[in-house]
């Protein structure tokens, strides 16, 4: 009923209820969360799974290109050596970011439709046969082909993660879990490195071949494990299949979870988007203060290609223009996906102690520095034999850097910025969006570093600097602090158009909402 105020009021049991609920959570530690959730911890894990595979098929094909194999069979003979085309270098390259454009925006339909479970299985399904036309390409015609098919079913696992790790998971694991799915990125483009560095001196198609074969241990380990996946309880209560959202909830928690009152709470955010006339279509992605939401997720995702994340998958080509010997290229490529690997993982420690605000600011802040001094090292006059040790040295600790802040914290924030309705829509159109501006970076980094070309070598930095600085603007007027929040305090913050520096102090009333007009 309304009140005077102009403010719809639940009954006062539902109340106390939800206000409990919604209390106990945010007082829940992470470990106290980990004990009362472990089986959320590690579905969220085992469904991030395929933004490992996503990250792996496009780190084997760039490092392929410098197998002497792949260059004999699909390449041609240039004064003694085998090389493969640059336009077919560039056109491998793209197919797979290409086909993530179209599977990001495609995979919302099946989420919403099918649920997460039976979209992640049918996505596996479907990359296990994919694959077969990697393995048996013997044309760069057909590798083409299957890059681009590969790309679309690829792109889906980017929305899958961490969308479901949002959904499963209580307010104290959430940052964790979705920012875990940066540490899948890079592990598997580490794994993606470790392997080709192996195969690279086989004198026959296994070079190649077992790259591409290994992406079906994935499938392997996925397939018997998919049946078992609990649905996300949130999607289901939007569905109105309550009693399956409370089986789901119980197997994701420990029996000392109330059940009930999580599923209230989960149930009193959908209405409330409701009563928000929130949709569940793309076109709802951009209606009203969803615009704003979509803004974030967007902007954030795309301000890593902006800062020069692109770069790592030039890493060893950058480092041999810079300066460096071959081999030690090959080893600075790989201690630099180590590094990254690394810092993801003490990432975790800021996300729990620090504000996503204050580390994605921060941290692109010592991005765009390390970068502009890159830059002015490679503008000293006669450019001194060290400098192409400072100029790798520096990367790796962007690296590493980025890692630390951007890199994961972007992942946190798209989960916690779109509105659950349309979350799944919110981070495909943020994925789609960070992959075009990731296909021109893709075009334009070869270039900008072919010593034939635009030769820039350590000057990139400028190039980075400058567009890290215009997305540093935007963040700081634009991205609010959504640490220690629920989803329906989100939701309130945003529907009362509250600015982004005064997210952090803002108090909310959970147990009522704006009256409609």
């Amino acid at each position: 009923m309304a009140t005077k105020s102009g403010v719809v009021s639940q009954p006062a049991d539902t109340d106390v209820a939800l206000a409990g609920a919604i209390q106990h959570e945010h007082e829940l530690s992470f470990w106290q969360a980990a004990e009362l959730y472990p089986k959320a911890v590690g579905w969220s894990a085992f469904v991030s799974i395929g933004v490992i595979m996503l990250a792996f098929d496009p780190q084997i094909i760039g490092n392929m290109f410098a197998m002497p194999q792949f260059q004999k069979d699909f390449g041609f003979e240039l004064d003694g050596k085998y090389v493969i085309p640059a336009a077919w270098q560039t056109g491998l390259s793209l197919g797979n970011p290409i086909g993530q454009v179209v599977g990001a925006l495609f995979s919302a339909y099946p989420l919403e439709l099918f649920g997460r479970k039976w979209t992640f299985f049918g996505c596996i399904l479907l990359t296990a046969c994919l694959v077969f036309i990697q393995f048996f390409a013997r044309s760069l015609q057909v590798l083409l082909v299957g890059e681009l098919l590969g790309g679309l079913v690829l792109g889906c696992f980017v929305v899958i993660g961490p969308t479901y790790a949002s959904e499963v998971c209580p307010l104290a694991l959430r940052g964790y879990m979705t920012s875990y799915t940066n540490l899948c990125f890079v592990t598997g483009q580490l794994l993606g490195n470790g392997v080709t560095a192996g195969t690279a001196q086989l004198e026959n198609h296994w070079a190649y071949s077992i790259p591409f074969a290994l992406q079906w241990f994935w499938v392997l380990i996925i397939i018997p494990g998919i049946f078992f996946i609990p649905e996300s309880p949130w999607w289901l209560v939007r569905k109105g299949k309550i009693d399956d959202a409370k089986d789901a909830l119980r197997r994701l928690s420990s029996s000392k979870v109330d059940v009930d009152a999580t599923l209230a709470v989960i149930a009193e955010t959908d209405r409330l988007e409701l009563e928000m006339e929130a949709g569940s279509t793309y076109l709802d992605t951009i209606k009203g203060v969803n615009l704003r939401r979509t803004e974030i997720s967007t902007g954030v995702y795309t301000t890593q290609v902006l800062s020069g994340i692109y770069l790592i998958n030039f890493g060893t080509y950058f480092f041999e223009q810079a300066g460096l010997p071959s081999q030690e290229s090959f080893y600075m490529g790989i201690g630099f996906l180590a590094v990254g690997w690394i810092c993801t993982v003490i990432s975790w420690f800021l996300i729990a102690r620090f504000g996503r605000r204050r580390i994605f600011n921060v941290g692109l802040t010592v991005l765009i520095i390390m970068m502009f001094i890159i830059g002015i090292l490679d503008s000293i006059p006669g450019r001194p034999s060290g400098v192409a040790w400072a100029e790798s040295s520096l990367m790796l600790i962007w690296n590493g850097a980025y890692d630390l802040s951007v890199g994961p914290v972007t992942f946190v924030i798209l989960g916690e910025c779109s509105a659950t309705r349309v979350r799944s829509k919110t981070i495909a159109v943020a994925t789609a969006v960070q992959a075009v501006f990731g296909i021109a970076m893709t075009v334009a980094i070869p270039y900008m570093i072919n010593p034939a070309e635009a030769n820039m070598q350590g000057k990139l930095g400028y190039f980075f600097g400058g567009l890290g600085v215009i997305c540093l603007v935007w963040a700081y007027f634009r991205i609010p602090e959504t640490k220690g929040r629920t989803y329906e305090e989100l939701d309130l913050l945003f529907d009362r158009k509250v600015p982004a520096r005064q997210f952090k102090g803002y108090q909310v009333d959970v147990t009522a909402v704006p009256a409609q007009s």
